[in-house]
């Protein structure tokens, strides 16, 4: 019998090898198996999305803003090709050495780009707007490194163009990338990251008409993120156009004349109350900030001594000075403390209670009756008719033809101004009112304060029959004239309770303001057709005058406050004009003629 060569031990040793090795080929199996089921069951759904991003991208397509027009339909803001880089973060193989390449070829700030990089971190295929309508050298260059730029892709979106640059910045306003809180709030639900929308004027007021639906599109790329084909695509919805009341020429003749100089001017249609032009000087290009908002640049406007975001008109306070004569005339006529027929005699100065009140004319007047005494701003007469109304009743009427509350124009913010009384003196102060104060008061200063809207609205009801019109920036709002969204008519806030007789005298008193001699508004007469207005010096601090009488030695900032109201033609109202100019003297010889141009652009057109 033959015994086999192989060692039982040996045997043994290799069978338990064998085992083991199947069982490790069968544990690394079971170990693949459960790897695939994961990979395709539990992660599927993951890895799918991702092939698909890869080669399916859904890009936006912004909408097409609305414009915005001016009375007559010409163009005030429009749209222009911008080209903006974007930035799709999956691409990206370095951001690092992509964020220095950026900087080194337009110059684009790389912590900036960096920190919006990071907010989109959830979202890797969105595209990141890093850098906003970049000039066509930029473009250019981008172009030609594009190849060593992987993520990045230019985009052509509408851009916001200011046809005529600052014009009417105050009441247009601009636009700024929507910020955290605003997309937060809910007040913007179709707005994503880096959208531009309205930060103020008509631009915020119309934002959600003017802004218009934004589309989408689907596409098809290659491994290196370049457009093959479009696989649908949902086009967006255009904005609604705005039609504004300011005329644009009339406004171009405003800010000229306030060129160089800090004040407003405000002009209505007395008729409606509709805003022919609304001008604050200094001012701003919001051409800057279409790009994104450059912080120097921003920096230097928002801490300017100037103030040029401030829009006067609106929220400029001043004391109302002579131009406050036409309330107290009124209120003395309505409340019988006037006969218009009785004369007061001004030396050039008033005492009361030992304390010597001045008249702007130091010789004095002489004896003036009402007509004369507004003809030729006599400070004495009002002085004494100031007295015999008291505080109270003047702030009454000044409360009915619209001082001390909003006028409730559309368009930005206003400021109150402020009308005192006896009890908001002892409430603010804690002591009683003087009667030096209601003497003050009676000529437009001591702690009376205005808007220059309101002054419009002010003069505008003196010569419309004492109605006094919510004034309105906006005539209509849809795709075009023809095709409205909205159209406002004129509204009435209230008539005021002044007897027609009454409103005619200080009306023909305001005329020989104008027309008469010695007026102190003859600076902005006319032939062809009759104007009406005031004059007001607004004192800003008490100064001595030299022995000439001369203030041309005292600092700028010290000067003061120059005001002049009108309307025109007084047969047939059609613009009423409040102009203010900050530290610009007298009102009859730096207003007045300020409101000559502007009627002469709006009334003797060709």
């Amino acid at each position: 019998m033959k015994i086999s060569n192989f060692d039982p031990v040996s045997v043994r040793i290799f069978n338990t090898r064998i085992r083991n090795a199947t069982l490790l080929v069968l544990a690394l199996f079971i170990v693949l198996v459960i790897r695939l089921w994961f990979l395709q069951v539990v992660s599927g759904p993951v890895y799918r999305a991702k092939s698909e991003h890869n080669r399916l991208r859904l890009h936006d397509i912004p909408p097409v803003r609305g414009m915005i027009l001016d009375r007559n339909g010409n163009l005030l803001v429009g749209n222009r090709p911008s080209f903006d880089l974007f930035v799709i973060p999956e691409d990206v193989r370095d951001r690092s050495k992509l964020l220095q390449d950026l900087q080194r070829l337009v110059c684009l700030d790389p912590q900036s780009a960096a920190q919006r990089l990071s907010a989109s971190a959830t979202v890797p295929f969105r595209p990141v707007c890093l850098l906003k309508d970049m000039s066509r050298d930029m473009l250019a260059i981008v172009e030609m490194y594009k190849f060593n730029l992987p993520g990045v892709v230019i985009k052509v979106e509408p851009g916001r163009h200011y046809v005529y640059g600052d014009l009417a910045f105050h009441l247009l306003g601009y636009l700024g990338e929507i910020s955290e809180e605003q997309l937060d709030s809910g007040q913007y639900p179709d707005s994503k990251p880096g959208d531009m929308i309205g930060k103020s004027g008509v631009e915020a007021s119309w934002q959600t008409s003017l802004s218009g639906l934004r589309g989408g599109e689907q596409i098809e790329v290659d491994a290196e993120g370049r457009k093959i084909r479009t696989i649908s695509i949902r086009l967006p919805g255009s904005g609604s156009n705005v039609c504004l009341t300011i005329d644009k020429d009339l406004q171009l003749t405003a800010q000229n004349a306030l060129a160089g100089k800090k004040g407003a001017i405000v002009a209505l249609d007395p008729t409606s109350g509709q805003v022919l032009a609304l001008a604050s000087s200094p001012t701003v290009d919001p051409n800057l900030f279409v790009g994104g908002t450059n912080k120097t640049i921003w920096k230097e406007i928002a801490q300017s001594n100037d103030f040029p975001l401030q829009n006067r008109a609106l929220t400029g306070q001043y004391p109302p000075a002579s131009v406050f004569k036409i309330i107290v005339a009124l209120a003395g006529l309505e409340e019988g403390r006037i006969d218009s027929r009785e004369a007061i005699f001004c030396p050039g100065y008033y005492f009361l209670g030992g304390h010597r009140f001045g008249c702007w004319r130091k010789q004095g007047h002489g004896r003036v009756d009402l007509h004369r005494a507004l003809v030729q701003s006599c400070d004495v007469y009002f002085y004494q008719m100031g007295k015999r109304l008291g505080v109270d009743r003047i702030a009454r009427y000044a409360r009915m033809l619209g001082f001390g509350k909003e006028t409730g124009l559309d368009i930005g913010h206003e400021k109150d101004g402020l009308v005192p009384t006896r009890s908001w003196k002892l409430k603010k102060y804690g002591v009683p009112w003087q009667e030096g104060e209601t003497i003050s008061t009676s000529i437009g200063q001591s702690f009376m304060l205005v808007t220059p809207i309101q002054m419009a609205t002010m003069i505008s009801s003196v010569f419309n029959g004492g109605i006094i019109y919510r004034p309105q920036a906006t005539k209509w709002v849809g795709k075009s004239e023809a095709n409205k969204d909205h159209e406002f008519a004129p509204e009435v806030i209230r008539k005021v309770d002044i007897t027609q007789a009454h409103l005619e005298i200080v009306k023909k008193a305001l005329i020989g303001v104008v027309n008469e001699g010695g007026g102190t508004g003859s600076k902005s007469r006319f032939v062809n057709f009759t104007v009406a207005g005031k004059t007001g010096t607004a004192q800003v601090v008490g100064l001595k005058k030299d022995e000439s009488g001369s203030n041309k030695y005292i600092p700028v900032h010290y000067k003061d406050h120059a005001w002049f109201v009108a309307v025109a033609p007084v047969e047939d109202p059609k613009i009423a004009v409040a102009i203010v100019v900050e530290h610009g003297g007298h009102g009859g010889s730096t207003a007045a003629p300020i409101a000559k141009e502007l009627f002469q652009a709006y009334l003797m057109r060709e």
